[in-house]
């Protein structure tokens, strides 16, 4: 199987790697867009900032490339807010897959919780067979300020602050907030159910 890891300024893809070797899979890592359109699964993570991460994306046109892919692509955390409409993080338009979704900073001031969040947490509404085998209300590990809106592309939320939407789906494309490839064994069922998707 020929899976493809997007290249671009904001990178988690070691720790990525890793987990698809844990799993008994192989990724190539690259920005080339045809390696990327004709690879059979694209993984789109991303620990970063979405304004520079968008500019850089569309420096080389692989906005393009994302949009217009085929096959089963899964963001990760930056990556999957990416795929929404428009990121309140400077304001930033982008990919709009996930149409109208907008990606909000959590709102902690009038509250104890702190802002990112940072640990483990459960994800609960599952509805995908990207969560095949997986349990209700599973631990997964999160770290981030933004979050993208309860919406109807919802696979999977989680509570902080406020629930939010912490997996999407539309057609091919997945996106999940937190980082299946630090999760455990439940992040490598996921990572085996997105292999496992045609």
């Amino acid at each position: 199987m020929n899976i493809v890891i997007v290249k671009y300024n904001a990178g988690n893809i070691q720790s990525v790697l890793f987990a698809l070797e844990r799993i008994g899979a192989a990724a190539t890592v690259t920005d080339d867009k045809k390696l990327i359109q004709t690879a059979d699964k694209v993984i789109f993570p991303g620990v970063g900032e979405a304004s520079t991460a968008m500019s850089y994306l569309k420096e080389r046109e692989l906005d393009k490339v994302i949009v217009g892919l085929q096959q089963p692509v899964l963001g990760i955390c930056l990556g999957m807010q990416l795929l929404c409409e428009h990121s309140e993080e400077n304001n930033t338009d982008c990919l709009g897959i996930f149409k109208n979704v907008m990606v909000r900073k959590f709102n902690g001031v009038n509250t104890n919780v702190k802002v990112p969040q940072v640990g483990w947490n459960n994800i609960y509404n599952l509805k995908s067979e990207l969560f095949s085998s997986v349990d209700e209300n599973t631990y997964c590990y999160f770290v981030h300020s933004y979050f993208a809106e309860q919406n109807p592309f919802s696979i999977a939320e989680t509570d902080y602050i406020q629930p939010y939407s912490s997996a999407l789906k539309k057609d091919k494309f997945y996106g999940v907030q937190f980082h299946p490839e630090k999760s455990s064994k439940a992040g490598e069922e996921i990572l085996k159910n997105f292999l496992k998707i045609k």
